[in-house]
């Protein structure tokens, strides 16, 4: 008999309880994850990977001590932002055991950085990315059209913002042509539509300009246009682009991608056409600048057809037309007497025929002489309208030579010799004066006039 029996004590011993291991951990995971279903942890990432299954896997550290953490891809692809190692964060979740190697781990479902709100961070995690790729580099924005003929707008056909676009592009300039791509500005599918009308406009090629609006509201409000595949299709538009999202104040990294920024819708409107009273101003201003240039044009082409005129060559040429002129008299002259010559022979001649056919048949002797007359007459008038015609030609091609020689057909085509109060010749303006008083030799008569400005 045992000690207890004498002594009167009646001890049991407790039953062994042996447990498989997959019992225990599946017993201590659902004990923990009822205790801790939805707690809040804070630590530093490490570890960070993100495999193509889209799922996340990172070490929630602090100090020493450290949990495992996984996202799955449900919950991941709501991140605002970008995980990283080192990045300091507060977790959302619940704590679990991973019974294939008996691990505690928290299964998040919510994911902040400490101390920045998650757009903030995504934000400048997208900026940062896109500007290190060139999409913000000014060297590949392209040149706004400055009178665009058709304006293509990505908004929401409620907006307010279009409505102000429209009515300052129609007190602008009201011939403009305006094409509208009705797209969400706000919530989870804003960024697609918005992508999708920029593409639009690129591939029908409808328009010169594209403007995309939005009015203001808060970062998340305008967590669309923070989108990076929107981003991308704006950068990648053949087609100009102007960021109007927001007040002046909001900056989205669609702001950065575009060709140009507008503070407010209102000033994309400003911006993407003069006004019609800008144009007509600089229309006048053009015709003005060519008036001038044209005057100049002609004062330096008169000056040196002046300097050209009072050359030796031309009055070379004088002297040689007025010996044409006078050689052509002379002629003329010669032509005339070698006609009456002619003539005066054949009155001789037949004269002496005449008196000769007394003595004969007249009828037939008038006959004879009749026909040998006509002969001589139709010889005559042959030979004189050849000598005629011959110098015909060559009395014109004389007198075409003599015109485009002659220096007065430089006044038939409007030009004039401008002299000063002496009488000589003005191929300067440095050679007269304001105030100075000035003739000018025109094809029919001369007049006077004085300087009152003059442009050296």
């Amino acid at each position: 008999m045992s000690l207890a029996d004498q002594m009167g004590f009646n001890f049991r011993m407790p039953e062994r309880r042996i447990w498989k291991v997959r019992d225990l951990v599946a017993a201590v995971r659902t004990h923990i994850e009822r205790e801790y279903s939805d707690a809040w942890v804070e630590g530093e990432i490490s570890n960070f990977r993100s495999p193509e299954s889209g799922h996340l896997y990172f070490t929630l550290k602090d100090g020493d001590v450290q949990i495992r953490v996984v996202m799955f891809r449900s919950s991941a692809r709501l991140l605002r932002f970008r995980p990283a190692d080192g990045l300091q964060v507060v977790v959302r979740g619940r704590i679990t055991i991973y019974e294939d190697r008996g691990e505690l781990q928290i299964s998040a479902e919510y994911l902040e950085p400490k101390g920045a709100g998650s757009l903030q961070l995504a934000f400048e995690q997208l900026k940062a990315k896109l500007e290190a790729e060139g999409l913000f580099a000014a060297e590949r924005k392209k040149a706004i059209p400055s009178l665009p003929a058709r304006i293509g707008i990505v908004t929401s056909a409620q907006a307010a913002a279009l409505r102000d676009i429209l009515n300052i592009l129609e007190r602008r300039h009201h011939s403009v042509n305006i094409l509208i791509y009705p797209a969400q500005v706000q919530g989870e599918t804003a960024s697609l539509e918005v992508a999708g009308g920029v593409r639009y406009f690129n591939r029908h090629s409808r328009v010169d300009v594209i403007i995309v609006a939005r009015g203001g509201g808060s970062a998340e409000d305008l967590a669309a246009f923070n989108h990076e595949d929107l981003a991308r299709t704006i950068a990648a538009s053949t087609i100009p682009v102007i960021s109007a999202v927001g007040h002046e104040t909001d900056f989205t990294i669609v702001d950065f991608v575009a060709d140009l920024r507008a503070p407010t819708p209102s000033a994309a409107a400003e911006l993407v056409i003069r006004s019609r009273q800008e144009i007509e101003n600089q229309a006048v201003a053009l015709e003005e600048r060519l008036v001038r240039a044209m005057r100049y044009r002609l004062l330096m082409r008169r000056q040196a057809l002046t300097e050209l005129a009072q050359h030796g060559a031309f009055a070379r040429m004088a002297e040689l037309i007025h010996q044409l002129e006078q050689r052509l008299d002379d002629l003329k002259h010669r032509l005339e007497l070698a006609e009456r010559q002619v003539l005066e022979r054949a009155r001789r001649r037949f004269e002496t025929v005449s008196g000769a056919v007394r003595h004969y048949d007249v009828r037939r002797v008038l006959s004879g002489v009749r026909k040998e007359l006509e002969s001589w007459t139709s010889a005559l008038v042959a030979v004189m309208r050849n000598v005629l015609l011959q110098y015909r030609v060559k009395t014109e091609r004389l007198q075409t030579a003599l015109d485009s020689l002659s220096p007065l057909a430089i006044l038939d085509r409007g030009y004039a010799l401008i002299f000063d109060s002496e009488g000589k010749l003005l191929k300067e303006a440095r050679q007269v004066e304001v105030g100075d008083g000035i003739s000018a030799r025109l094809k029919h008569g001369q007049i006077q006039a004085s300087v009152t400005r003059k442009q050296e």
